[in-house]
């Protein structure tokens, strides 16, 4: 563990449950298409362990925590565990514990607790009317009304749209909706492929054009409104016309790869990835028998991808230096290869 250099934020997965159906949901564990990239489904572990996962990050110099899933309110004690990282330990001083959701389970005693803890609510609307196709349920109204309830009671919230070919259309409804309910923040991703996603990857996968109308329509509405964005996962910045982020005042957009760097997620039973995309487990956050994967985590850590992972047609590119080529980890798993060309790139071809 000690040749582990953790960065200081990690994303905790803390059930491989979920109660929804999402198309484009990219847990591992939920890939039934490519046996290459299975990711088996072990014990998870209990709350009590969790903490003794706080207590081991914060020695380790992490100080800030997220928690994901799955959907993390299904965990059984996970209310217990916000309580933990607020009162025992020195985690998330000064900072919002970051809770990535669907909203399905939250009601006004959750809305208590999450005030009390200070948590910050990432909600998933992957749009409106096709809110349900990309879900399995219909609960676009829903996300929106807990939206507004949150606000009410003063709980910081973001709206993560997730955006795909089925959604593009309605992008600019759906953040607008989000802000006029109440969302602070919007977090604007393209579905990246993995887990679920591969079986749906044809009808969820955004080329280069369309990555450039989706942040073309974002900072539309995002600078009608006054609102702040993020991008959270890095795309080429050929897929920009000049490569011209400054542009994009109200959108805060990553072209570089913040995995082991920013970064990095711990899995429902304590096996640690590079990032919640990834499909390799390279250590264990407990167990000190599990052999370690270096040569994979430095690959990332150290940025070795830039000389052995990288695709061939970005290598003479000027912005090469500015730029991971897209997302590595979603090349491996659509198109075989970290040196592949991102998704978007691929079908832009």
């Amino acid at each position: 563990m000690n040749k582990f250099i953790f960065p200081k934020n990690a994303v905790l997965e803390l059930t491989y449950t979920c109660n929804h159906m999402c198309k484009f949901c990219y847990c591992p564990w939920f890939n039934t298409e490519k046996p290459e990239f299975f990711y088996d489904i072990r014990e998870e572990l209990s709350i009590n362990d969790w903490k003794v996962v706080l207590d081991n990050l914060e020695e380790q110099g992490v100080n800030h925590v997220g928690f994901s899933g799955g959907e993390p309110l299904l965990k059984d004690g996970f209310t217990e565990l916000l309580f933990y990282v607020r009162n025992k330990t020195g985690l998330n001083k000064g900072r919002h514990i970051n809770i990535i959701s669907n909203g399905k389970l939250i009601d006004e005693e959750l809305l208590s607790v999450f005030k009390k803890t200070g948590v910050h609510l990432q909600l998933s609307l992957p749009g409106l009317k096709t809110y349900e196709w990309h879900t399995g349920y219909a609960g676009a109204a829903d996300t929106l009304r807990l939206i507004n309830r949150a606000k009410e009671e003063g709980i910081a919230t973001a709206a993560n749209v997730i955006v795909t070919t089925k959604n593009l259309h309605e992008l600019y409804e759906t953040i607008a909706h989000a802000i006029l309910a109440g969302a602070g923040k919007i977090m604007l991703n393209r579905a990246l492929i993995g887990g679920r996603g591969i079986e749906h990857k044809n009808e969820l996968t955004l080329n280069m054009s369309q990555i450039h109308e989706m942040i073309e329509i974002a900072q539309d509405v995002l600078e009608t409104a006054g609102v702040t964005g993020f991008v959270g996962t890095e795309f080429p910045l050929c897929a920009l016309p000049m490569n011209n982020l400054k542009k994009y005042k109200n959108l805060r957009i990553a072209a570089t790869c913040a995995a082991t760097r920013g970064f990095f997620a711990i899995d429902p039973s304590g096996y640690f990835r590079t990032c919640n995309h990834s499909t390799r487990r390279v250590g264990h956050i407990l167990r000190e028998d599990i052999e370690p994967d270096y040569e994979y985590w430095n690959l990332f850590n150290k940025r070795e991808f830039k000389e052995v992972a990288q695709p061939e047609m970005c290598i003479d590119c000027e912005q090469y230096h500015l730029c991971d080529c897209g997302c590595r980890e979603a090349a491996l798993i659509c198109n075989g290869s970290l040196s592949a060309p991102d998704p978007c790139v691929a079908t832009s071809r």
